[in-house]
């Protein structure tokens, strides 16, 4: 029945895509502009339908998430002439990893390239205006909001994310915080409030070298609180 199914579909995108081949040739229509987006579009349409159909196949999510991409990109470019096509490749690329962590949730790597994907999709977004020091400022912070996220993601004792997490992740902080307060660096520069580079380095490395401290100190303190758990009792 599948197999069936699969066949019939196959057979309608060939019609279609024949039909307006056709069209070309006798110039009704210039079917140029339509094709390449519908071929990027049904490839992307297979592999979401492989992503549905078992939760092993969460990989499909990421080239279907790409050939959908490319099919917003190639239309949003003929509709708009250039303007945010881009855009919405990394959109639908964030789209498609952050699927992946959704379908299996051990997969919480996914949602970095997921973060940058979208603080991209949101930087090509931009208008000319606020090209430079904003950019930059967007670009940091979406990776410091990406680790932030990341540090909400619960794991288990062996490393990887569960239904009944034992703790959260520490460590994604770190570059959290350092992202942040140069995020927050170049906010205030676009804002026309200046800080001296010759400040601003210095700065960062007190605040990352504070940061450090606190996650030692953190660390530790739930190192000592492990080791005073009472063990299980002898029977």
């Amino acid at each position: 029945m599948k197999s069936a199914n699969a066949s019939i579909i196959a057979g309608i995108v060939l019609i279609g895509l024949g039909g307006l081949l056709l069209l070309d040739r006798f110039g009704v229509m210039d079917s140029a502009a339509i094709v390449a987006p519908l071929i990027f579009a049904a490839v992307g349409v297979l592999f979401l339908s492989l992503f549905v159909r078992r939760r092993e196949n969460w990989w499909a999510a990421i080239p279907g998430s790409v050939f959908l991409g490319l099919a917003a990109v190639i239309t949003a470019t003929e509709l708009t002439g250039g303007a945010w096509g881009a855009a919405f490749l990394f959109l639908f690329m964030g789209a498609g990893f952050a699927a992946v962590f959704v379908r299996e949730r051990t997969n919480w790597w996914a949602l970095i390239p997921s973060g940058v994907m979208l603080t991209l999709a949101v930087i090509v977004a931009l208008p000319q205006e606020l090209q430079g020091m904003p950019t930059a400022a967007v670009l940091f912070l979406g990776l410091a909001a990406t680790f932030g996220v990341l540090s909400l993601v619960p794991i288990n004792s062996t490393g990887h994310a569960g239904d009944h997490p034992a703790e959260r992740m520490k460590w994604p902080l770190i570059p959290a915080a350092v992202l942040t307060v140069m995020g927050l660096i170049f906010a205030l520069q676009a804002t026309v409030v200046f800080i001296s580079l010759d400040f601003a380095f210095p700065a960062i490395m007190i605040l990352a070298g504070i940061t450090l401290m606190v996650y030692a100190y953190i660390a530790h303190r739930d190192g000592r609180q492990k080791s005073h758990r009472p063990g299980p009792r002898a029977g």
